[in-house]
C-alpha cells in the first residue's frame, strides 16, 4: 500500500530510526575523517546531535507533523556538536520552518522542505565547501523535488532521495581532492546518508537494528555517577579526577589482546574500571588521574575511537551544589559583571593558563570533546555578564558557538579562534573598556598574528600533501597542514619547529601534554635555545591529552 500523506507520528518514527541507524554506524563515520589524527569525531558529533533531536521528538510524538519537526529542530539546535552536527541541525531547522503550520505533508511538500533545509544550512556556513555534507544534502533534496513532481508515494520518493544521496556521496572525492588522495568519501555526507536510510526503513515498515557489536556501557557505569552518592564525599576526596571512556579497535600488527591481562594492567591507572570486549573491539571505562597514560596503554592494542574524558571534580562540585536540600542556605548568587570571556580548552594546565590571563570561564572540551550549543549557552549564562566574548579555540566548535550566540539574550560575540595559541593571543588583546564589536575585531586580528603547531600520533597509514605517514608515527602539523611524520616524537617536534621559526620569530610558547616528560620538554627547549638564540622560549604544562606538543610562535 502506497503512502501519499505523511503525518507526525510516522515522521517521528522516521527520525528515531534515522538516529538509530546513525548511532550504529557512528564509528564508521569517524573512521572516514581525512586526517589520521586521533580526534576525528564527525560520526560522534553527528550521533550526539541527532540523538538529542530524537529524544526531543520522543517527548513530542503527535499527529501534527509541524509540531514534531519543531521539536526535532529544537533538540538538534541545543544538542549540536561540531561543524557536522551544526550543519545537520540547520538542515532540519530549515525543514521545520518550512512545515511548522502543517498537519501533514504531501511528497512534494516534504521534498520542498528538505530543499528549504539545504538553503538554511548553506546560509549558516560562511564559506560553503562542495564535496561535503552540504553537497550530499543539496543533491538529494534537488532529486526529491524533481521526483515529487510526478511521484506521490513516499516510499518511492524517499528511495530516490537515498539513491541520489549515495550517488552524491560517491562523487565527493571528485569535488574535494584530499578525499580522493586519501581514498575516502566525505564523512559528514556519509552520516547524513545513514539518517536518510533510517527514514526509508521506517517508510518501508522495516526495523533498523542497532548494529553496535558491544553492549551499552551506560547501564554498567551509571552507579559510578549517581547524584545522591556525591553528597557523602567532598571534591577534594576524589583521588582519580578524570572519567575516561574509549574503545580500542584491535589490529593484527598490534599486541595480542587478552581481556583479563588488559583489565589487570589498566587497574594500575585508577579505579571504577569496566572492560567489555568482543573479537573486534574493547570498550573501557575508568577513573584515572592521568587519562593520557590510559590512552597510550590502550593504543598498544589498536586504534582508539570514541574517546571521552570528563573532569569529575568539576562535575562533583556542580552536582553537590545542585543537590542541596531545599532547607539549606541558598548559595550566594554570582554577581553580575559588565564583561566576561568564555573560552574552550582541553587540559587542566591550559585551562589554568587561560584563567590566569583573563578568561572568566573555561569550558572543558576541544579535541574529541566538542561542547554542544547547549553546553556553551549554559556556560555563558552562568557567568552572569551583560556582555560576553566566546572563543572556541577549535575550528570544529566555531559554528556551535555562533549558534549559541544566536539564542542568548545578552550581547554576545564569537571571536573565531581555531587553536589554543590563537585563543591566548586574542585574550591578551581584550580591552574591557571597548565595545563587544570592537573587541571582536581587535581580538580576531590579534589571533591572526600567531602561528600554531601541533604534534600528535597517526591512527592509520596514509599520504597527504606529499607526506608519507605510517600508523603510530608522530606528525607535526602547522596551521592544519601536516608537514612531517616521524617515528621519533622529538625529531618530529624539532622538524616542525624548523618550519615555524624564522628570522622574525621572537617568542615560542610550548604547551606540553600528558604523555611528555619534563626531560623531553627540557631537551626540546635546549634544542631551540641552541639553534635559535634570539627566540625567547616559554614552557607550560598544558596537561592536554592526545597532542604531545602545542606550539605558539609570535
Amino acid at each position: 500500500m502506497s503512502i501519499t500523506s505523511l503525518e507526525g507520528k510516522r515522521f517521528a518514527q522516521m527520525v528515531i530510526q534515522g538516529a538509530t541507524k546513525l548511532s550504529a554506524n557512528a564509528q564508521l563515520v569517524d573512521a572516514l575523517n581525512v586526517f589520521p589524527v586521533p580526534d576525528g569525531d564527525t560520526g560522534t558529533n553527528m550521533n550526539l546531535s541527532m540523538t538529542s533531536g530524537a529524544k526531543e521528538v520522543q517527548n513530542h510524538i503527535q499527529d501534527h507533523i509541524g509540531n514534531v519537526a519543531t521539536a526535532l529542530s529544537k533538540g538538534l539546535l541545543m544538542g549540536a556538536r561540531g561543524n557536522s552536527g551544526v550543519i545537520l541541525s540547520q538542515l532540519f531547522r530549515g525543514f521545520g520552518k518550512a512545515i511548522e503550520g502543517k498537519e501533514s505533508l504531501s511528497g512534494a511538500e516534504f521534498a520542498n522542505a528538505l530543499q528549504t533545509g539545504v538553503e538554511t544550512a548553506y546560509k549558516a556556513v560562511m564559506k560553503p565547501v562542495e564535496g561535503t555534507i552540504l553537497t550530499v544534502a543539496k543533491d538529494a533534496a534537488r532529486k526529491g523535488v524533481s521526483v515529487a513532481e510526478t511521484e506521490s508515494d513516499f516510499v518511492k520518493l524517499m528511495q530516490a532521495i537515498v539513491d541520489e544521496a549515495q550517488a552524491s556521496l560517491n562523487r565527493t572525492p571528485d569535488l574535494l581532492p584530499v578525499l580522493k588522495e586519501v581514498g575516502v568519501v566525505d564523512s559528514g555526507g556519509q552520516g547524513l546518508l545513514f539518517v536518510y536510510e533510517g527514514f526509508l526503513a521506517e517508510l518501508k515498515g522495516e526495523k533498523v537494528s542497532d548494529q553496535a557489536s558491544l553492549p551499552s556501557m551506560n547501564d554498567l557505569v551509571s552507579a559510578e555517577h549517581h547524584k545522591a552518592a556525591q553528597d557523602f564525599m567532598s571534591t577534594e576526596d576524589i583521588e582519580f579526577g578524570y572519567c575516561t571512556e574509549f574503545m580500542v579497535r584491535f589490529e593484527n600488527d598490534k599486541q595480542s589482546f587478552v581481556e583479563e591481562d588488559f583489565r589487570q594492567d589498566l587497574s594500575k591507572f585508577g579505579d571504577s574500571l569496566l572492560v567489555i570486549s568482543d573479537d573486534e573491539l574493547a570498550k573501557v571505562h575508568i577513573h584515572s588521574e592521568q587519562p593520557g597514560d590510559v590512552l597510550t596503554y590502550g593504543h598498544q592494542y589498536g586504534s582508539l575511537i570514541n574517546i571521552k574524558i570528563e573532569n569529575m571534580r568539576q562535575q562533583h562540585s556542580s552536582i553537590v551544589g545542585e543537590s542541596k536540600p531545599a532547607v539549606a542556605e541558598a548559595p550566594t548568587p554570582v554577581k553580575e559583571v559588565d564583561f566576561a570571556i568564555v573560552t574552550v580548552s582541553m587540559g587542566e594546565g591550559i585551562a589554568e593558563l587561560f584563567k590566569s590571563i583573563g578568561a572568566t570561564s573555561v569550558i572543558e572540551g576541544g579535541q574529541t570533546m566538542n561542547p554542544s550549543t547547549e553546553d556553551i549557552v549554559k556556560a555563558v549564562e552562568e557567568v552572569n555578564a551583560k556582555k560576553v566574548i566566546i572563543m572556541p579555540n577549535n575550528k570544529n566548535i566555531i559554528m556551535a558557538a555562533e549558534q549559541a550566540a544566536e539564542v542568548l539574550e545578552m550581547e554576545v560575540a564569537v571571536v573565531p579562534t581555531k587553536t589554543v595559541p590563537q585563543g591566548m593571543a586574542a585574550l591578551l588583546a581584550f580591552n574591557p573598556s571597548a565595545s563587544v564589536e570592537d573587541n571582536k575585531q581587535l581580538m580576531t586580528e590579534a589571533s591572526k598574528q600567531v602561528k600554531t603547531g601541533q604534534v600528535t600520533f597517526a591512527v592509520r597509514d596514509t599520504s597527504i600533501d606529499g607526506v608519507s605517514i605510517s600508523k603510530d608515527d608522530f606528525m607535526g602539523i602547522e596551521e592544519g597542514k601536516i608537514v612531517v611524520s616521524d617515528s621519533d616524537r622529538q625529531k618530529s617536534a624539532q622538524t616542525l619547529l624548523e618550519t615555524m621559526l624564522d628570522a622574525d620569530s621572537e617568542i615560542l610558547t610550548i604547551l606540553y601534554g600528558e604523555d611528555v616528560t619534563e626531560e623531553d620538554v627540557e631537551s626540546l627547549r635546549e634544542y631551540v635555545e641552541q639553534h635559535y638564540e634570539d627566540v625567547e622560549v616559554e614552557v607550560h604544562n598544558g596537561k592536554q591529552p592526545l597532542y604531545s606538543y602545542i606550539f605558539s610562535v609570535e
